[in-house]
């Protein structure tokens, strides 16, 4: 004991209860105190026993004393200690009876919980994506204040509301139908909705949900989703489609500038046979009444011109077709008739600069899912890079021989479908093969730099790949790479 004078209400107590109890008078004197209450004052670093008590602590035995009533749970903090303290008077003896209780862990255990439970509020009233619970079958429990901007619905409206009758729009049913299964199969699905507001405005929604199941039965008895709006996401997509629809349109019309030698080439020959075959046709025609037989040279004359009209036809056809404007077509494409169409479309231009072109093609043309006139494009592209890296290997050599560029088709091991254009042009470093692909990175003088870039955005938009490699004779090797689907086929022999 500290004091060795036996308060009156002292005898009440247990020596070895482990709470530390004391009891005071009415000026806080320490009359008594168990070994609990000395030990923890020692451990605590304190002088005297009532020093474990609150700083008020004399206002509380004052007021115990004079109402008559015990004051409990009042808090004190010492050292790395938290107690609570109750207070119980003895009006008759003037004395009051103090005992603490360590509620250390309970009361940090609920200022983390306080602080948790504030930084979840703060975080889910100002998020500005929607944070919701519903039950299995989709109906709301509860959502945070952000369903007001994003659904035009305060969270009260929303509770017990089905999700069909709050995201309207079409094909939104089976799309929920779906997630619910997924839910229950896999504990976690995403989608993306065009959903109508309340307000009658069309919004997309990114909402990714994950179920909450029962211990035991593993049965699905919530649902947490957080919906985002991405509809200025999607809108600025649309967007930059549209932009890269029309930046490849005006690449077409600079390719089509660029090719008005070999356009010009392929129409004047069916044109000058039809004057030729015209003209003749003329001839016969007045000498029919002296040779009847010369008829039969007209209507010859005459189906030739049929022929070589329909030909100049299907070339102006072929271009307007290279030029048109919208959207993208995608279809299955038969790549070795887009090589043929390409490899005439650029003849004429890769003659002119002493190149011949060599068609490789997979004796089952292999088929992919593209858009024509866009793989077109590509295949322009290509070509006519390998031309001028040939015209520009050819001015170093002495060989007046024509240069080639082989253009093939197959499907490899892996089952990719494969189109290679090889050049035998001067080739590039390591560093030039992985900055050619790059934006507005050329090596020509007058070239832009678009070319091979958009090229490899419009194969990517396909599903496939487009890179290039430095051949064993110095050139390069360009690859369009597509993703497995199509049947395995041998290359025909290159034709000489």
């Amino acid at each position: 004991m500290s004091n060795p004078k036996k308060a009156r209400v002292f005898s009440q107590l247990v020596p070895n209860d482990p709470q530390p109890t004391l009891v005071v008078g009415r000026t806080l004197e320490a009359l008594a105190s168990n070994q609990a209450a000395d030990s923890l004052a020692q451990h605590a670093e304190l002088d005297h026993p009532e020093h474990l008590l609150p700083v008020n602590a004399a206002a509380l035995v004052k007021s115990a004393l004079e109402q008559g009533r015990a004051i409990e749970n009042v808090e004190s903090r010492f050292a790395d200690h938290i107690f609570l303290w109750s207070f119980i008077p003895d009006p008759d003896s003037g004395e009051v009876l103090v005992r603490g209780r360590d509620a250390t862990n309970d009361i940090l255990s609920l200022e983390e919980a306080v602080r948790s439970n504030r930084l979840y509020r703060l975080i889910t009233e100002n998020t500005t994506d929607l944070i919701s619970r519903h039950a299995p079958d989709g109906r709301f429990i509860d959502a945070t204040p952000a369903s007001w901007r994003l659904l035009g619905y305060w969270p009260e409206e929303l509770r017990g509301k089905a999700l069909e009758e709050v995201f309207r729009g079409d094909n939104v049913a089976e799309q929920l139908a779906l997630t619910r299964h997924r839910l229950r199969e896999d504990g976690y699905a995403t989608m993306t909705l065009e959903i109508i507001h309340r307000n009658g405005s069309r919004r997309w929604f990114e909402i990714a949900s994950r179920a909450i199941r029962e211990t035991y039965t593993g049965a699905v008895v919530e649902v947490i989703s957080v919906s985002r709006d991405i509809t200025a996401r999607v809108e600025s997509e649309e967007q930059n489609r549209l932009l890269a629809d029309e930046l490849a349109h005006t690449a077409r019309l600079a390719t089509l500038g660029e090719l008005a030698s070999s356009i010009a080439h392929e129409m004047n020959q069916p044109l000058a046979s039809i004057v030729n075959f015209a003209s003749a046709s003329q001839r016969f025609l007045k000498e029919a009444d002296k040779h009847p037989e010369k008829l039969l040279k007209v209507d010859d004359g005459l189906q030739k011109i049929v022929h070589h009209a329909n030909r100049a036809s299907e070339v102006i056809k072929r271009l307007r077709a290279f030029l048109r404007k919208g959207q993208k077509r995608m279809g299955p494409v038969s790549l070795n008739s887009v090589i043929t169409e390409v490899a005439r479309l650029c003849q004429w231009e890769a003659e002119k600069n002493g190149v011949r072109i060599y068609e490789n093609l997979a004796a089952d043309s292999p088929t992919i899912t593209a858009d024509p006139v866009l793989l077109e494009q590509v295949l322009i592209n290509l070509i006519r890079n390998g031309i001028e890296a040939n015209v520009e290997a050819g001015a170093d050599k002495d060989n007046a021989g024509p240069s080639r560029i082989v253009v093939s088709t197959c499907v490899n091991d892996q089952q990719e479908t494969l189109i290679q254009v090889i050049d035998e042009g001067p080739g590039l470093d390591d560093e030039g093969i992985r900055q050619m692909f790059q934006p507005f990175y050329t090596s020509k003088a007058k070239g832009l730099g678009l070319g091979l870039s958009m090229s490899r955005s419009i194969i990517e938009g396909f599903g496939g790949f487009l890179d290039a490699t430095r051949t064993d004779t110095g050139g390069l090797s360009l690859i369009c790479r597509f993703p497995p689907g199509n049947t395995r086929c041998t290359p025909k022999s290159t034709q000489e």
